[in-house]
C-alpha cells in the first residue's frame, strides 16, 4: 500500500442548522490520503487515532459536554436511572465450581460494582465466605476479577484482574487456607488461561509494550510461560514461542490427570492447531495432534494417550472425536458424530460426558457414556439458554444456569446417578415475566435464506405498526445469539417496547456453514439479514421506520454502522457501541489482526474493494447533497478500549457530524476509565455503577427519539 501523507491543519466547525440547532465541537481535519491499489482514500480524522495526545483528550471532553447537555434535557432521564437501579438491585449468584476439596461461587448482593468470589469449604452447601472482593481493590469499582484457578491440592488460588476495562491482566496468588496474599505479581498478560501443575501454573503473555502504545499497539509474539508460586516473574520459564509467526496466540492447559500439557495456537477466530507434551517425562517432545489452523479444535479430556476433541473438522455442526497421540496416523475416530443440530460444548462429569446442543438458537443438554452411547436428556424447565456449565470428573453433581429474555439466570444442580434436578439458586427480581411473551419465528433475507428471529413484548400487543421496536444484532465470529437476560431491555419492554433479536449469518447458530456465510466476501449477507429483519417487522405491522431502532456491540457496532449508512430510511435511532467502524485499518490496532479471517483485510485488492463497499466510516454520504436523513445516533465507546480502539468511534462520529445536516442528533458518549467488555451473567469489567449510567443514557436517548413515554 502506497501512502501519500500531506498534513495540512484545517479546522472545520461542524454546525447543524436545523430546528434543534445542534452545535458540535470544533474538529480539526488534516489532509491525509492513503492509496490502496490505485484508489485514494481520505482519512482527515487520522489524528484522533492518537489516544495519548492532549488534543484528542480535549476533543473527547468537548464531545461529552455536547452529549451530556442533550441528555440532560430528556425529561424522563432520571426516571430511567431510578428504574434501572431498582431492577438491578437483586441478589445474583453463579454456578458453583470445584477447586481442590472446596467449592467457589460468585455472588453480588445487588448493586455491588463487581461480583465477589466466595469459598464454600468442603461442600456446595457450606456457608459462603468472602475470598476475593474486587470491590475493595479500587474506589470506583473499575478493577475487575477476570479469571481464577485453584491448585489441585487446594492450597493456592491464582487470580487475574484487569483495570479500567483493559484486556491487559495481572495475576496474583492467595493461600486458600488462610487467605494470605503471596508476593507474586505477573504482568503484561492478555488472552491467557491459568493452568496449575505441581506448585505453579502455565500462562500466556506478551513482552512489555512501549508506554505510548499500551492501548493501541499491535499485539505480537505471544509466549507461554511457567510460573512457580512464591517466585518473582523474572524467574518464569519460557515454555513455548514461535518467532516465525508473530501474530499467533497460544493457550496452554494441563489435562485433568496431569499427564499432558496441551497447547492451542491460533491466528484469529477461524481455528487452531493442537500440540501436546508428556510432562511426566523430562524434555519430552511436542506431538502435533492437529496441524491445520483452519478448523476449531478443543481438547475435552484424555485417557492415557487418547485425546477427546470437540471439532468442526468435516463437521459444520461439530462432533466429538478421539485422536491417539501414539498413533496420529489413524486419524480421528467419532465418539459423538455430527448431527442436524449444533454441538456447542462437551464436559466431563464423573465418568460421563455432558453435551450441550443448540437447536434453532435454544439449548438442549444430553448425557453420554465415554464411548459415546446416548443415555438420556436432561429436562429443562423452559426454552432458553444454558450457560455456566460447571462440572468435575470427581463429582456426580454438575451445575448450570438457564436464562431467557425475561428471566435472570436460575442455577440448577443435576446428579447424574440419581437423575435428580433441583434449583440451587433462583433470583427474585422486581419484574413480572408472566406479563410478557417471547416467540421465535423466521423471515426471508435478500437471498431467500431463512433467518430465525426472537420477538419479545407485552401480552396483548396491538399490531398497529406504531410500536417502538429495538433490533439487537451481532452476526459474526461464530458467536451465537441465543435468549439472554439484559436488565436494560426490561425498561424498554415495560414501557411498551418490542424487542427483536435476529440470528444473523456470521454467527454460530447453525454451525460453521452459517458462520462462513457471513464472513469475508460474504459479509454483506449479515447486513442484508438485519435489513430484512427490519423490513419484516414493518411488514408484519409491529412497527414503522419512525418507531424502529437498531443496536449492537463490537462486531454488532459494525452491523449498526453498516445498516444505518446503507438503509438510513429504515431506522429512527441507531446505537453503535464499541463498533469496528474503519474496516480499512482495523487490523493495525492491538488484536485487530486476529479478525482477518472473519473480515478479510485491505492488504489485498479483492478484500479491499469489499471492505470499502460497507465500511461505516467510508460510506457516510453528504446528507444535503444526497437528500439523506440519518437516524438519531448515539455512538458509545470507552477511552480504555484496547480491543476495538475508540478511534473507530471517534472518526465515525466526526465524519457523521461533518456530513449530516438534518434534524436528528448525532453524538458520541465516551466513558472514561472504561473498556470494551459487555455485561454477562457474571458482571463485566465495567462496574455496575458505570453500567447503570451508560444504560440510562442509551435508553433515555433511544426512548426519547422513538417518542416514548416512561411510567
Amino acid at each position: 500500500m502506497k501512502i501519500l501523507l500531506l498534513i495540512i491543519s484545517v479546522f472545520v466547525l461542524n454546525i447543524q442548522s436545523n430546528a434543534q440547532s445542534f452545535q458540535y465541537p470544533l474538529t480539526k481535519k488534516i489532509k491525509h490520503i492513503d492509496t490502496y491499489f490505485g484508489t485514494d482514500v481520505n482519512d482527515p480524522y487520522r489524528w484522533l487515532e492518537d489516544d495519548n495526545s492532549e488534543e484528542t483528550k480535549q476533543w473527547v471532553l468537548k464531545q461529552n459536554v455536547v452529549t451530556e447537555n442533550y441528555l440532560n434535557k430528556i425529561p424522563f432521564r432520571s426516571k430511567v436511572n431510578e428504574r434501572l437501579k431498582n431492577l438491578w438491585n437483586f441478589p445474583k449468584a453463579s454456578s458453583p465450581f470445584k477447586g481442590g476439596p472446596n467449592y467457589f461461587i460468585y455472588t453480588n448482593n445487588g448493586l455491588q460494582n463487581q461480583f465477589v468470589l466466595n469459598i464454600l469449604r468442603g461442600s456446595d452447601q457450606a456457608k459462603p465466605e468472602v475470598f476475593i472482593d474486587p470491590n475493595s481493590l479500587s474506589g470506583d469499582g473499575t478493577v475487575n476479577l477476570s479469571k481464577v484457578a485453584a491448585s489441585d491440592d487446594g492450597k493456592y488460588m491464582a487470580y487475574a484482574i484487569s483495570r479500567a476495562g483493559s484486556d491487559w491482566e495481572e495475576i496474583y496468588i492467595k493461600n486458600i487456607s488462610d487467605g494470605v496474599q503471596l508476593s507474586d505479581k505477573l504482568e503484561w498478560i492478555k488472552f491467557s488461561g491459568i493452568s496449575w501443575n505441581v506448585d505453579g501454573f502455565y500462562y500466556s503473555r506478551y513482552d512489555a509494550p512501549d508506554s505510548m502504545s499500551i492501548l493501541t499497539g499491535k499485539n505480537k509474539f505471544h509466549k507461554i510461560y511457567y510460573h512457580q508460586a512464591g517466585k518473582h516473574q523474572k524467574y518464569d520459564k519460557l515454555i513455548y514461542e514461535d518467532k516465525s509467526h508473530p501474530l499467533r496466540n497460544f493457550y496452554a492447559r494441563v489435562t485433568d490427570n496431569k499427564d499432558y500439557l496441551v497447547i492451542s495456537a491460533s491466528e484469529g477466530s477461524g481455528g487452531n492447531n493442537l500440540v501436546v507434551q508428556d510432562i511426566t517425562k523430562s524434555d519430552a517432545p511436542f506431538i502435533t495432534l492437529v496441524s491445520s489452523m483452519n478448523k476449531i479444535n478443543r481438547v475435552i479430556d484424555n485417557i492415557g494417550s487418547k485425546f477427546y476433541i470437540l471439532t468442526n473438522d468435516s463437521a459444520s455442526n461439530y462432533r466429538l472425536v478421539m485422536i491417539d497421540a501414539n498413533n496420529i496416523g489413524s486419524g480421528m475416530t467419532n465418539i459423538l458424530a455430527e448431527s442436524d443440530i449444533v454441538l456447542q460444548e462437551v464436559q466431563c462429569v464423573a465418568d460421563l460426558f455432558v453435551a450441550k446442543y443448540m437447536k434453532d438458537a435454544t439449548s438442549l443438554l444430553k448425557l453420554y457414556s465415554k464411548s459415546g452411547v446416548f443415555l438420556y436428556d436432561i429436562p429443562l424447565n423452559n426454552l432458553g439458554t444454558v450457560d455456566q456449565l460447571s462440572t468435575s470428573k470427581k463429582d456426580e453433581n454438575f451445575y448450570f444456569s438457564l436464562t431467557s429474555f425475561t428471566l435472570p439466570s436460575v442455577i440448577y444442580r443435576f446428579n447424574v446417578k440419581s437423575k435428580l434436578l433441583d434449583v440451587y439458586f433462583k433470583p427474585k427480581i422486581d419484574f413480572n415475566a408472566d406479563d410478557y411473551e417471547t416467540k421465535e419465528t423466521f423471515y426471508k433475507s435478500k437471498d431467500s435464506a431463512s433467518i430465525p428471529i426472537f420477538i419479545v413484548h407485552k401480552r396483548g400487543l396491538v399490531m398497529d405498526g406504531k410500536n417502538p421496536t429495538l433490533i439487537y444484532g451481532y452476526g459474526g465470529f461464530n458467536i451465537s445469539k441465543t435468549p439472554e437476560f439484559k436488565i436494560e431491555w426490561l425498561v424498554f419492554l415495560e414501557n411498551g417496547g418490542v424487542f427483536a433479536m435476529p440470528c444473523l449469518r456470521g454467527g454460530g447458530e447453525y454451525g460453521e456453514k452459517w458462520h462462513a456465510a457471513g464472513t469475508g466476501l460474504k459479509k454483506q449477507n449479515v447486513f442484508d439479514d438485519c435489513i430484512a429483519a427490519a423490513e419484516f417487522l414493518i411488514k408484519e405491522n409491529y412497527t414503522s421506520p419512525s418507531r424502529l431502532a437498531v443496536s449492537g456491540r463490537s462486531n454488532g457496532g459494525l452491523l449498526v454502522g453498516a445498516v444505518m449508512t446503507q438503509r438510513p430510511d429504515l431506522f429512527k435511532v441507531a446505537l453503535p457501541t464499541v463498533g469496528v467502524m474503519d474496516m480499512l485499518r482495523y487490523h493495525t490496532f492491538t488484536i485487530g489482526w486476529a479478525w482477518k479471517r472473519d473480515y478479510g483485510s485491505s492488504e489485498d485488492e479483492l478484500n479491499f474493494r469489499n471492505l470499502l463497499s460497507y465500511s461505516p466510516l467510508h460510506n457516510i454520504k453528504d446528507s444535503k447533497r444526497e437528500n439523506i436523513e440519518y437516524p438519531a445516533t448515539l455512538v458509545i465507546t470507552g477511552d480504555h478500549d484496547d480491543r476495538v480502539v475508540p478511534a473507530h468511534s471517534f472518526k465515525f462520529i466526526s465524519t457523521l457530524q461533518e456530513k449530516y445536516n438534518g434534524t436528528n442528533p448525532v453524538m458520541i458518549r465516551v466513558d472514561i476509565n472504561s473498556g470494551h467488555a459487555s455485561a454477562t451473567a457474571l458482571g463485566s469489567s465495567k462496574p455496575v455503577s458505570k453500567q447503570i449510567e451508560e444504560q440510562t443514557d442509551i435508553f433515555s436517548f433511544l426512548m426519547y427519539n422513538l417518542g416514548m413515554n416512561i411510567k
